[in-house]
């Protein structure tokens, strides 16, 4: 379990793709000294488990399913990746409950830089849209957002990003264009079982 709050803005160093898998290694100066072997780090979102650890670089074995389900197929060697270490449960919950389980994968339509605050317009799967409400927790590429305003009709979700967001995740080197791992609010998809379980149960 993760809380969408970026710890460090890794790199990748290598990648080496196999038939079924790839395995990515990953710099992570900062982070490094807190991975054990076995540790789960959400890597722009998508919850990896670290198999190796060399200097200040850790290795991942990324599954086919994962690389297509997900945008870590279209990472490069140099690419900057949001890090996350498991939520303690002795620490402050500051952004919301994060799985590392990506629902999809959606683009960059817009940024609009502002004042004090970018807005960013991000077009979503049809299927997640019911999970999304306004002021509701979205998670775009691990990190935790509020959703300022959504679309229905075409599928659009906005949300606004503060200066510190920019400044310690990825997102700050995002383009209209590019695509983002989304985690919806598992909340909302409790919610939604519970409610088809009971209808089901005629309750």
């Amino acid at each position: 379990m993760f809380t969408g709050l970026i710890a460090e803005l890794g790199r990748i160093t290598a990648i080496d793709k196999g038939e079924s898998s790839a395995v990515f290694t990953i710099a992570a100066p900062v982070l490094i000294s807190q991975i054990a072997l076995g540790d789960s780090v959400a890597v722009n979102g998508v919850c990896l488990t670290a198999t190796s650890i060399v200097g200040d670089t850790f290795t991942a074995d990324v599954m086919v399913q994962t690389l297509s389900l997900t945008s870590l197929a279209q990472l490069n060697v140099g690419a900057t990746v949001n890090l996350e270490l498991a939520a303690q449960l002795s620490a402050r919950m500051g952004g919301h409950m994060v799985q590392g389980h990506v629902d999809g994968v959606g683009t960059i339509l817009q940024v609009s830089p502002g004042d004090k605050w970018t807005q960013m317009d991000v077009t979503v799967p049809e299927h997640l849209m019911k999970y999304i409400v306004a002021q509701g927790s979205i998670t775009l590429d691990g990190v935790s957002l509020t959703v300022g305003s959504f679309v229905d009709g075409s599928n659009l979700v906005t949300v606004w990003l503060i200066p510190e967001t920019f400044a310690k995740t990825n997102l700050g080197e995002k383009q209209p264009g590019d695509v983002l791992n989304i985690e919806v609010d598992i909340l909302a998809k409790y919610v939604e079982r519970l409610m088809a379980r009971g209808g089901a149960d005629g309750k």
